[in-house]
């Protein structure tokens, strides 16, 4: 079974809704999907670097996913990783390793609390 890529914007903003989970390298997030595969969708915001830092990250977080999302992910969920800042220079094996906890609780429902409101800037 191959896994799908998410694209539209309200599938993104959806996953926000499910369960989060904080890792040193990325924030996983996973949410149930209404029967439609296990699927995956990256962000990687500005604030983590240029343009050639942010494809880079992309692209080890695709490896990633397409690696461990068959074997280790939901049935039934959407999954989206979100880059933070320090992600790019940690060891991929780390991030496999990080990815394989992460998803382990995502499975157990085991969140991190609700992230506190932002200020504004």
């Amino acid at each position: 079974m191959t896994v799908q890529t998410i694209r539209k914007r309200a599938d993104f903003l959806a996953a926000n809704r499910g369960v989060r989970v904080a890792r040193p390298g990325f924030i996983l997030l996973a949410h149930p999907n209404g029967g439609r595969g296990k699927r995956f969708g990256i962000t990687v915001t500005k604030r983590v670097g240029n343009a050639v830092v942010r494809n880079r990250m992309k692209r080890r977080f695709r490896e990633l996913l397409r690696d461990a999302l068959p074997s280790e992910g939901l049935a039934d969920h959407d999954h989206v990783l979100i880059g933070r800042d320090g992600g790019i220079e940690r060891d991929f094996s780390a991030l496999r390793e990080e990815l394989g906890v992460a998803l382990a609780r995502a499975a157990k429902g085991q969140g991190d609390p609700p992230r506190r409101r932002a200020r504004n800037r």
